[in-house]
């Protein structure tokens, strides 16, 4: 198992901002070949890193201090009202917790979201190797939060990492057709129930650009922490 001090790291070339129009970023990237601990992986988290499949990275950009590593305080938490309604509209949904594993249902429902969703990033096309890669084959100790309705059709995933202070939400993807139900809005509110459940003090939730509209609903859980300047810095207002 390797730790902090003995990690490698390597700097990308820069490359086109995944968040941005007409930015260049640059990404840090963990040694891929080393064996990551849950304890390490969350000092990382800490850092400002976050995982995809099994790399583990932050943004490295030289000129660009955009992106913010976000995560909610569970002890500090409190529902709005909106949130509350997001909670009661979906009581009729079962969520369970699973093992991270491919079917070709919860990949038709990933292929359909990132089509409708996300045709203009750089996820689509979506394909199956994509979905194992990014979703299933990580070295960390991972869950799917699965939600049905009452007659067992899938809504939604949420993928959630496992460290030793918190979880850390990787990614959730939901039926393009049940936008009433605010399904995102609900898996970071089940997150922190899980969280809750597990006397975890965090929910880490990636990056959070200004800019970026598809981002904003971060912020709308309060109060939440920021990593500003390697400090974790609470903001409780909008």
């Amino acid at each position: 198992m390797s730790d902090l001090k003995t990690l490698h790291f390597y700097a990308t070339p820069e490359h086109k901002c995944s968040y941005l129009e007409d930015h260049i970023a640059q990404t840090l990237f963990v040694d891929p070949h080393a064996v990551i601990s849950t304890e390490a992986y969350s000092e990382l988290s800490d850092l400002g890193f976050r995982r995809s499949g099994k790399h583990i990275y932050r943004p490295h950009c030289q000129h660009c201090q955009a992106c913010i590593s976000v995560r909610i305080p569970i002890p500090q938490f409190k529902l709005s009202r909106s949130q509350r309604r997001v909670l009661n509209k979906n009581s009729d949904l079962k969520v369970r917790r699973l093992k991270p594993v491919f079917t070709q249902e919860y990949y038709d429902l990933y292929a359909e979201y990132i089509e409708a969703r996300h045709a203009d990033g750089d996820m689509y096309p979506p394909d199956p190797e994509q979905f194992n890669s990014f979703l299933v084959e990580g070295n960390q100790k991972t869950e799917f939060l699965e939600f049905r309705d009452g007659t067992g059709r899938l809504l939604a995933i949420a993928v959630v990492d496992f460290l030793t202070h918190g979880l850390s939400a990787i990614y959730t993807f939901h039926s393009p057709g049940e936008q009433h139900r605010s399904l995102g809005s609900l898996a970071i509110l089940k997150e922190i129930e899980m969280c809750q459940s597990l006397n975890l003090p965090f929910l880490y939730l990636g990056y959070w650009v200004s800019e970026c509209r598809k981002m904003r609903y971060k912020t709308l859980f309060r109060p939440i922490e920021m990593l500003l300047d390697n400090q974790w810095i609470k903001i409780d207002q909008p």
